[in-house]
């Protein structure tokens, strides 16, 4: 191949939705709310980035309405979180819209998801609250 060939493109194959139990989705409620418990990071670190990595594919592959938000905010702090100057006010903002967002989901959660998400959801808001100070 020489320079002026164009690279080939890949089609992808087609990925049937990931299934998650319900063991899984509350260890990853839980695994969340250990993390945020500990405070607001100084650094995005390899956990961290990687919850929100789960979290985005976990909601991708959700069938539930609603959620568009959540991912939409989710990419923006990934990218927010990597970037080589972090601004806390505007980390601020996505960390109280995730809140928000995922108190909402809360309100129409089943299955017991309820009570954890909306405590997820006030925990999110008050990171939120204590970096825009």
């Amino acid at each position: 191949m020489d320079s002026l060939t164009p690279t080939p493109t890949h089609t992808p194959e087609f990925q049937a939705p990931l299934e998650v139990t319900d063991g899984q989705h509350s260890a990853l409620i839980d695994d969340t709310l250990a993390l945020l418990n500990n405070g607001v990071p100084t650094q995005a670190d390899q956990y961290g980035l990687t919850e929100i990595g789960r979290w985005t594919e976990v909601l991708r592959a959700s069938e539930k309405t609603g959620l568009a938000k959540i991912i939409q905010e989710l990419t923006s702090l990934r990218e927010q979180l990597t970037s080589d100057s972090i601004d806390s006010h505007t980390l601020a903002e996505t960390l109280a819209t995730l809140g928000a967002e995922t108190s909402k989901v809360a309100d129409d959660a089943s299955s017991g998801y309820g009570p954890p998400l909306a405590q997820l959801g006030k925990l999110l808001i008050k990171l939120g609250s204590s970096l825009s100070r």
